[in-house]
């Protein structure tokens, strides 16, 4: 057995994926901005990562733009058969690097076209429609115009299924009434549970939850106490994050990402460490230090 398939499984609508997978976004250059330095070492991590047993590659055409996608399918197409890559729209770059909400009718569907063609595929696994309400994070607002957008292109076969990110679980309610859900995309990790309710609903509901950046926002304090653990633990403080987030759930599905091999086979192996009842709960602490 791989170390990813140590990590057991979780389903993405009529997909089965590892819960370790991997986040495409560092492949870009600086900023998620631009061609990165090395595009043979961003190519070898992807290898890497399959060849590891990775089955879930989380990426957007809006990273580059479209450089992430465009390696993606240089490293990896044709496709294996039980790879399922998800990825997102909603937002578009511009000449600054900067994130601009793209929410029309037209532009989700040309970003749909655009991942399609950039990626070399028919139909895409899994779309997430990422709020744009506001760039930083989920505040409360109407999803239903992108997301009946998006339903309809699931109709006519170009998304297998969709799933949302940067979201309240009041939109996460409201967008089931449009179409099946089959996973939810926010901000969350050790130091930062706001969603905890939410996590605990959908995996009753058998829905996906996939944490971003799960070491960001942390202060010193925060930090400090992960990485006592970590030490104590003979790991680094990005395995106990990660080995954390496999335990809190069982439908949480990791998706970190290095442009680094040696770092990427790194965070894979936190899925045998093992967090003691003793100690799980000096990092579980972490949010209540300010």
């Amino acid at each position: 057995m791989s170390i990813v398939q140590k990590s057991g499984t979780f389903k993405l609508g009529d997909r089965t994926v590892y819960r370790s997978g991997y986040g495409a976004m560092q492949l870009a250059g600086p900023g998620v901005f631009g061609p990165p330095k090395d595009r043979n070492a961003a190519v070898r991590v992807l290898r890497e990562a399959v060849a590891q047993g990775v089955n879930h590659i989380d990426t957007s055409d809006f990273y580059g733009p479209h450089v992430t996608n465009q390696i993606i399918r240089e490293a990896l197409h044709p496709y294996p058969d039980d790879l399922t890559i998800v990825t997102k729209i909603s937002a578009r770059r511009g000449a600054d690097a900067s994130w601009i909400p793209a929410m029309s009718p037209a532009e989700l569907t040309q970003a749909v076209h655009d991942n399609l063609r950039n990626l070399g595929l028919d139909v895409l696994d899994v779309v997430n429609l990422r709020s744009m309400l506001d760039v930083h994070g989920p505040v409360e607002g109407s999803l239903e115009a992108p997301l009946t957008v998006l339903a309809d292109l699931q109709r006519k076969g170009l998304v297998r299924h969709i799933g949302l990110s940067n979201v309240t679980p009041t939109q996460v309610a409201d967008g089931r009434k449009i179409c099946e859900i089959v996973c939810v995309q926010n901000y969350y990790n050790l130091a930062h549970r706001d969603d905890d309710r939410l996590i605990d609903d959908l995996a009753r509901a058998g829905t996906a939850y996939v944490p971003f950046f799960p070491l960001g926002g942390f202060n010193p304090l925060q930090s400090s106490v992960l990485s006592e653990v970590a030490a104590r633990l003979a790991a680094t403080p990005m395995q106990v994050a990660l080995a954390w987030l496999l335990r809190r759930s069982p439908n949480i599905l990791l998706i970190p990402g290095t442009s680094s091999v040696a770092h990427l086979k790194e965070n894979l192996a936190a899925t045998e460490l093992v967090l003691p009842d003793d100690v799980i709960r000096e990092p579980e602490g972490v949010a209540s230090k300010a």
